[in-house]
């Protein structure tokens, strides 16, 4: 007896729904194990769910207890002009700090306490995991001002700086996206020169891991955290909308906004931050 049309229809219809399922269950995995790869450094923490997938997709980097500064210096941190900090400042092992009046903390000032020292702790964990990273690295030297940069690995066998044009980050409409720049040596940022985000693209997730210590020139405005082996300075005017952390060397400041914000969006002319008392160890 001959089928009729209508009772083919009905396994079929069966067959493509089972198959469109495992489809989907294969792309799963697959993205499953790429993701595991993307974020299989040491030390890192998940990328958000809003960020790009793909074997090339960089971890952020953990800052732990020293995500808890806006300002951490191993000797010195020294300040002249009319500085403004959003969040807290510490300095361990060292005991200076000056120049807090006439510059402003909306937090607290921490010297050569607790708090400071485990600071100091992670931050070489933090360092060692965005210098070590090897996941799809891009190679960049001399000059990057004037280039849109995507999410990734970027690496710098010598120094790096950001001149003859601004340097745009693009996160692509990803806003967990991460940024990871390896300088093995210095990174300035020349007088007026700014990184400006797009795309989504937040501080938070861009970090700058600097060999040896860093630089911002003049009225510059840098977005994210710096991760600097020795020293920072902040030239006058300069805006760091991130963290300045420094290991071994100093801090420098003169008349400078350093706060945190998310996304690009204008420089607010006050933080609102008032001067505090040192946080000192007991005696």
């Amino acid at each position: 007896m001959k089928k009729s049309r209508g009772t083919l229809i009905a396994p079929l219809a069966a067959l493509v729904a089972v198959a469109a399922l495992l489809l989907t269950v294969s792309i799963g995995l697959v993205e499953a194990a790429t993701n595991a790869q993307g974020n299989g450094s040491s030390g890192s923490s998940t990328l958000a769910s809003s960020a790009p997938t793909g074997v090339c997709t960089q971890a952020t980097v953990a800052l732990g207890a020293a995500g808890h500064f806006r300002i951490l210096a191993g000797t010195t941190i020294t300040n002249t002009g009319a500085t403004t900090v959003k969040g807290n400042i510490g300095v361990s092992p060292g005991s200076a700090v000056t120049g807090f009046p006439p510059g402003t903390v909306s937090g607290k000032i921490h010297v050569a306490d607790t708090a400071a020292a485990h600071a100091q702790t992670a931050l070489v964990t933090a360092y060692n995991d965005a210098m070590g990273r090897t996941l799809c690295p891009v190679s960049v030297a001399g000059n990057i001002g004037g280039k849109t940069l995507g999410p990734g690995l970027y690496k710098s066998t010598s120094s790096l700086m950001i001149s003859k044009g601004d340097l745009t980050l693009s996160a692509h409409g990803h806003s967990g996206a991460v940024f990871i720049f390896q300088i093995a040596t210095k990174f300035t940022t020349t007088s007026g020169r700014s990184v400006i985000l797009a795309g989504g693209a937040q501080a938070a997730n861009i970090f700058w891991a600097v060999g040896s210590s860093a630089t911002l020139g003049t009225t510059s405005v840098v977005y994210g955290t710096i991760l600097a082996h020795k020293s920072i300075s902040l030239a006058t005017g300069a805006t760091l909308h991130g963290r300045a952390l420094a290991h071994l060397g100093a801090v420098t400041l003169a008349g400078n906004h350093v706060s945190h914000l998310p996304v690009s969006g204008t420089i607010p002319a006050t933080f609102a931050a008032r001067p505090v008392a040192a946080v000192r160890p007991a005696q």
